[in-house]
């Protein structure tokens, strides 16, 4: 099908609203009810429970972030 390409300005604010969005989804990811249900006794090879939790979010968090500012436009 014929697309038409989005404007400058459209394409900047759908990047803007993808990184509140990621924003938000950080907020949740990291505030205090959901670390809570991590931090339990138990290990994933070795590693606390909430560590293992912490440091995956954070790397996912960070791979959704690149995605969204590094995301190529379509010509």
């Amino acid at each position: 099908m014929n697309e038409i390409p989005a404007s400058p300005k459209l394409q900047h604010e759908q990047r803007g609203q993808r990184l509140a969005a990621l924003f938000l989804l950080g907020c949740l990811l990291f505030n205090y009810p959901l670390l809570q249900l991590f931090a339990r006794d138990g290990a994933v090879f070795g590693v606390p429970l909430l560590y293992c939790y912490v440091f995956c979010a954070w790397a996912v968090f960070i791979g959704l972030m690149a995605l969204v500012v590094e995301r190529r436009d379509r010509d």
